[in-house]
């Protein structure tokens, strides 16, 4: 069953549908490769993916052991190489909310970040830096 639609608009924007909740977003190409720069790009996606996944994983681990991460920030940064052009790194500054997190808690978090799918999905060339801020 197919989980996304997408539509090309012209001038290097994408439309996409989220199917089973009708959720939509688009994309632009960026400013650094012809585009408008006025919406997330497919390489902003793919890290911010990466932020959202962590949190998800983590929050269900939270949710199963008892602890709280409501209202956790993540801060992406995107860092593309050339030749070819790709996301070389992604860094990931992760904020969580002074709640003095146990030893144990902390140890499920670092696991839930390292075992998340799309941590688990992308090429070993993609650099993850993530830095875990308590």
């Amino acid at each position: 069953m197919e989980t996304v639609k997408t539509i090309y608009l012209g001038e290097l924007r994408t439309k996409s549908t989220h199917l089973q909740s009708g959720s939509e977003l688009l994309t632009d190409a960026p400013t650094d490769n012809h585009g408008k720069g006025e919406a997330f790009s497919p390489t902003d996606l793919l890290a911010t993916s990466l932020g959202c996944c962590m949190l998800s994983v983590i929050g269900i681990a939270a949710q199963l052991h008892n602890f709280n991460i409501e209202g956790t920030e993540v801060k992406t940064t995107k860092i593309m190489a050339s030749n070819p052009r790709k996301v070389g790194e992604i860094i990931i500054d992760m904020y969580f909310p002074p709640n003095n997190y146990s030893e144990k808690e902390k140890k499920i978090i670092e696991q839930a970040v390292k075992t998340c799918p799309v941590t688990l999905s992308l090429h070993p060339e993609v650099k993850q830096t993530i830095t875990l801020h308590y």
